[in-house]
């Protein structure tokens, strides 16, 4: 199985600049820059098919084409465009650009001088989750080695262009993972999402045109570039092209990530690569695409997992991250945690999302510990629609609500028992499990 991604991945020890380019590195850029003009980088990105792999999955190469080009001699071209790698992973389920960013990282320079060259980038910056410190000086060693060797700089191999790379710590917050924020936290303001438009790609950093791409959809470049738009598509069996690097985590044999053709069935990544559920937990439901997605059920497993195929269950790809729910947790629990991350998370810019989020945890925290109403379920219901699409200034709160919307139609019975019964069948089988090992402990007769 081919897997451009991470075939060079080293987390132990990864590829020196020399090893790199030993191994094939660089000549997807060594091949745009000298056999490529900007435009023709620009159609075959476009002719591949490739799709952001942050959770949107908007076309990059339709995106790329909406940055102004300029002639050389034009007076009113912009003193300045920037390239912006989103590395601020923060999405709860979501670990696949670190490990790109351990283990190749100049897999990613290589893939920003390419991507800065199609779009006339001066200026790119790596906008760093700031718990990543490994990540962060395994760039900064890609980038100074870099450097020494003019792949960074002025006049990149003996090229006309150059091209100047830096990491940005993020100082926090999960709302910087959306682009507007990020390039304000990035310009040193608060991380608030901007209106739009104007879209980055015609006044973002500074003002200037600005592309703002995730980790992974970055780093098919070179490998694209030096492969072809053709080999990229036939990577994957259905109509989103290439790899992707899907993850598991939760009660399952092998949490971990694999890159796998896009569209690959959610069984397979569970029970194949994952090895299936942990012994004694059976599947209850699942996140497919990181904390801000629905849930699916166990009768959606042969579902493939791209963008359109998710969609049509009910769901989203986002990140391709899987969050397993078993039999033994109560999913009112999961949903309460993962909608107090939100609540904290949010900027607070506007209203549903900061009055919205932390009125669900008061009902949620009131529903779970068993003195929830029966009209608390009509109060969630509204909050879904108060904080759904087209009512806020972003999507933090649209996502946050997905699991909790989800949750209310799947599990229903489970909020009804924590209503009517103070608990639900997950906390009384966890009471009779803990009243058993007790008196197992204490040597008391279990009786049937």
């Amino acid at each position: 199985m081919i897997r451009p991604l991470t075939q060079l991945v080293n987390l132990q020890s990864p590829l020196s600049l020399n090893d790199y380019i030993s191994e094939g590195g660089y000549q997807g850029a060594s091949k745009a820059l000298h056999d490529y003009s900007p435009k023709q980088v620009l159609d075959l990105v476009g002719d591949s098919g490739l799709k952001g792999r942050g959770g949107a999955g908007f076309p990059t190469g339709m995106k790329w084409s909406c940055v102004p080009m300029f002639e050389a001699d034009d007076d009113n071209a912009p003193a300045f465009k920037y390239l912006v790698a989103n590395a601020d992973e923060m999405e709860p389920g979501t670990f696949k650009d670190r490990y790109l960013l351990e283990g190749a990282p100049h897999q990613l320079v290589e893939a920003m001088i390419i991507a800065a060259y199609t779009i006339a980038a001066n200026r790119g910056y790596i906008f760093l989750r700031g718990e990543y410190h490994l990540a962060g000086k395994r760039l900064q060693q890609a980038i100074n080695e870099a450097y020494q060797q003019n792949w960074l700089g002025k006049n990149i191999q003996g090229t006309n262009f150059s091209f100047d790379l830096y990491v940005h710590t993020s100082a926090g917050r999960y709302i910087c993972g959306e682009e507007t924020a990020l390039i304000n936290a990035l310009e040193g303001r608060r991380a608030n999402p901007r209106a739009k438009p104007p879209f980055p790609q015609i006044s973002g950093l500074f003002g200037q045109p600005t592309v703002v791409n995730n980790v992974e959809t970055l780093c098919n470049l070179p490998h694209i570039v030096k492969q072809g738009a053709d080999w990229f598509k036939a990577l994957s069996p259905n109509s989103d092209s290439g790899t992707k690097i899907y993850a598991a985590c939760g009660r399952v044999k092998s949490p971990g990530l694999w890159e796998l053709p896009m569209g690959t069935t959610i069984r397979e990544i569970l029970y194949q690569h994952a090895g299936g559920m942990a012994g004694g937990f059976k599947l209850r439901g699942l996140l497919p695409g990181g904390a801000s997605t629905d849930f699916l059920l166990p009768e959606h497993l042969d579902t493939p997992m791209d963008f359109d195929s998710i969609a049509k269950v009910g769901s989203r790809l986002g990140t391709g991250g899987l969050i397993v729910l078993d039999d033994k947790n109560c999913p009112v629990a999961m949903v309460l945690n993962l909608m107090r991350f939100f609540a904290q998370e949010s900027c607070g810019f506007c209203t549903p999302c900061r009055d919205g989020t932390p009125w669900a945890v008061e009902v949620l925290t009131r529903i779970e510990q068993g003195t929830g109403r029966k009209e608390d379920l009509d109060t969630l219901y509204n909050l879904c629609d108060f904080m759904w699409l087209g009512k806020t200034h972003c999507a933090l709160a649209p996502g946050a609500v997905e699991p909790l919307k989800s949750a209310l139609r799947y599990f229903s019975d489970e909020f009804e028992q924590h209503i009517d019964n103070g608990c639900c069948s997950y906390q009384q089988d966890n009471i009779v499990n803990k009243s058993l090992t007790l008196q197992s402990s204490q040597g008391g007769a279990v009786h049937g």
